[in-house]
């Protein structure tokens, strides 16, 4: 750990107990033979959710669409995703919504079931997520030679790799995400920490390597699991991989140039920001993990459970007697961060999480608790990373840097109406003129 204003994100994960960290390989083994009834790529996307507040409309389903098989089948085009919100440009004097991102680093599900736990979480609460895949997941151990990474032996990997069943249940959690609307970024392939190889140390050549493959390793997991009976994904891979966290936030200055070549459109890889609105580096939107409140102490960590966990004790498996107010804490500043940008400047909040079991559990519930809570306040948008680009992209850029110049926590002085450049409130006759005060 460095200051206590907080822990580095993820630089002690290797550190930690093994196993413990959402990177380790999916339980389970044996060979898959089929996917969940209704879960292949023609299969009717789930039921279209209302969509509250000002941040544009989301259709009940996609367009009917001929399906497509790509390259060995592991991938098909069929269609545009279902349930993405249509974003249209602020009007004068309007509100931003509040947007929420909720993801999760090295996404894949293990014996745990918490892919498909927090899947369900989301449906149930109108919340899009951000699904970070590790590309290893989908490569099955026997086959570890086909992964090349920048600066270690053919085959090497801090996270290991999968088994078959592993991979057939990653498979089915990936189909339904999608299917319901939340995105499949990439948290890269073998996670790789520290000055000795780590992502860290990689040129943009090197990155260039690990973004191809960790695309490959979606396109071919066929080839190279001989699951050739498991329906593909319902996604060209291709044009869904748009951006990425790296492992601990590490090497994000020579990853920019490799992922604005690959066409990302962001990047949440950087080592911490404030919760004020985002901005580019070199074309490529900046989404990064943010300090947030940690309630009772004098300082801020990152918006992700790691940094929470290394801040209290330091290991997987702390004090029990003290689990309870550890997951409190992570609860309370993720609500007190909210709460800052909701009634505050409106930035986007973005939360990292791991499938992990971590002290117990707490966090999960932490995290769990905090969808429940915000999802269905009026004005909140529940999204994932590349719905919140979707979202600046359509702004107008002159109201994105005016947004920029609110501070942390700051609402607009003398109200949204005014700050967004809408019209005063009409005089009222016979008397002074009344302002209606901005609802907040």
């Amino acid at each position: 750990m460095h200051s206590l204003r907080k822990a580095p994100a993820l630089l002690a994960v290797a550190a930690l107990a093994a196993g413990a960290v959402a990177c380790s390989a999916a339980g389970g083994s044996g060979s898959g033979t089929g996917s969940a009834a209704g879960s292949g790529p023609g299969a009717a996307p789930a039921v279209g959710r209302a969509e509250p507040g000002n941040a544009g409309t989301r259709p009940e389903a996609a367009a009917p669409h001929a399906v497509r098989l790509i390259g060995d089948g592991s991938t098909a085009d069929t269609g545009p995703q279902p349930h993405q919100p249509v974003f249209t440009r602020l009007k004068p004097g309007e509100r931003p919504p509040q947007l929420v991102v909720f993801s999760w680093d090295g996404a894949g599900e293990d014996s745990q079931k918490l892919f498909s736990h927090f899947r369900e979480v989301g449906e149930r609460y109108n919340a899009a997520m951000t699904y970070f895949l590790s590309g290893v997941y989908l490569l099955p151990g026997d086959h570890k030679d086909v992964y090349a990474p920048p600066k270690h032996p053919r085959g090497a990997s801090d996270i290991g790799f999968n088994d078959r069943q592993g991979i057939t249940d990653t498979l089915r959690e990936l189909r339904l995400a999608w299917q319901n609307g939340s995105e499949i970024g990439t948290h890269f392939n073998g996670h790789f920490c520290g000055p000795n190889g780590g992502v860290g140390t990689w040129s943009s050549d090197e990155w260039s390597s690990e973004i191809q493959q960790a695309e490959g390793f979606v396109k071919n997991w066929k080839t190279n699991s001989g699951l050739t009976k498991l329906d593909p994904l319902p996604f060209d891979y291709s044009k869904e991989l748009v951006g990425g966290r790296a492992p601990c936030l590490e090497g994000q200055h020579n990853l920019i140039p490799a992922a604005k070549a690959a066409g990302f459109r962001y990047d949440a890889s950087s080592i911490g920001g404030r919760q004020t609105w985002p901005s580019k580096i070199d074309g490529v939107w900046d989404f990064p993990l943010q300090d947030i409140p940690v309630p009772g102490r004098a300082f801020e960590t990152l918006s992700m459970d790691y940094n929470f966990l290394a801040n209290q004790s330091g290991t997987v498996h702390g004090d029990p007697a003290k689990q309870a107010a550890w997951g409190k804490q992570m609860h309370d500043g993720l609500a007190a961060a909210f709460a800052r940008a909701y009634n505050g400047n409106r930035a986007p909040l973005f939360i990292g999480d791991h499938f992990e079991s971590w002290n117990g559990g707490v966090y999960m519930k932490a995290v769990e608790d905090t969808v429940k809570e915000v999802c269905g306040k009026e004005g909140v948008r529940c999204v994932s990373f590349k719905q919140v680009a979707d979202w600046m992209d359509a702004q107008d850029p002159a109201v994105l840097a005016r947004l920029r110049t609110l501070d942390v926590g700051q609402a607009p002085k003398d109200g949204w109406n005014t700050f967004m450049g809408g019209a005063p409130a009409a005089a009222t006759a016979g008397g002074p003129e009344r302002i209606r005060p901005a609802v907040r």
